[in-house]
């Protein structure tokens, strides 16, 4: 029997593959005393700060952002602390408001800082993006997805051998990854946005 055709809209939306479940599950993961993930943060914090992993732990995710299971292709587990820069307590006497010392931020999230120190560790790498694994008390982990621009599989790909031109090499340290654009003001167009474009720097000297 055929449905009608109003209702064949609503039956594809009902429809959902395995990446939408494994997504749904991310979500909100369990973390949970003896929770498969609660077990996983337990083993990262012994191991090292960058560790090259067999396969994602987010296929999902991954996928989604241009990971593929060929040769040229490597994920890193990265580990970065969490929390303000705090600083040390001032001897000097000045007022309380002056001392500096709670309420400090960086300019980069602790994404950008695990992208950027993981490519320093794998210097013949270009990192195409990172997702985030999981988090304690202490440090935030994320998986990095890295490609090497050299090998002959990615240059025989015309999906992914952009990464090889030379207007990409260490991208990650100019700010061009997801992470990077958003620290520099470039997810926003339009009104309020108008001085961030091409940076912000440039846009200070335009004109000189």
């Amino acid at each position: 029997m055929l449905l009608p055709a109003r209702n064949a809209w609503c039956v594809l939306d009902m429809v959902k593959s395995a990446y939408d479940y494994i997504g749904d599950q991310w979500k909100k993961p369990d973390t949970s005393f003896q929770s498969p993930q609660q077990q996983r943060l337990i083993q990262w914090r012994k191991e090292e700060n960058f560790t090259r992993v067999d396969r994602p732990l987010r296929i999902d995710r991954a996928r989604s952002l241009g990971y593929k299971a060929k040769p040229g292709y490597i994920v890193v587990r990265a580990r970065v602390r969490r929390g303000g820069l705090r600083k040390h307590q001032i001897k000097g006497g000045r007022k309380p408001s002056a001392k500096g010392i709670t309420k400090i931020t960086m300019g980069k999230s602790t994404k950008r800082i695990a992208e950027e120190r993981t490519a320093k560790r794998y210097p013949n790498m270009e990192v195409l993006n990172s997702y985030w694994i999981g988090d304690d008390g202490k440090n935030h982990f994320y998986e990095v997805i890295l490609v090497d621009p050299v090998h002959p599989a990615i240059l025989r790909d015309n999906n992914i051998n952009w990464i090889s031109n030379a207007s990409n090499t260490r991208r990650v340290l100019r700010g061009k990854t997801s992470a990077g654009q958003k620290g520099r003001g470039l997810m926003h167009k339009g009104k309020g946005a108008e001085k961030v474009r091409p940076s912000i720097r440039a846009h200070q000297t335009k004109g000189k």
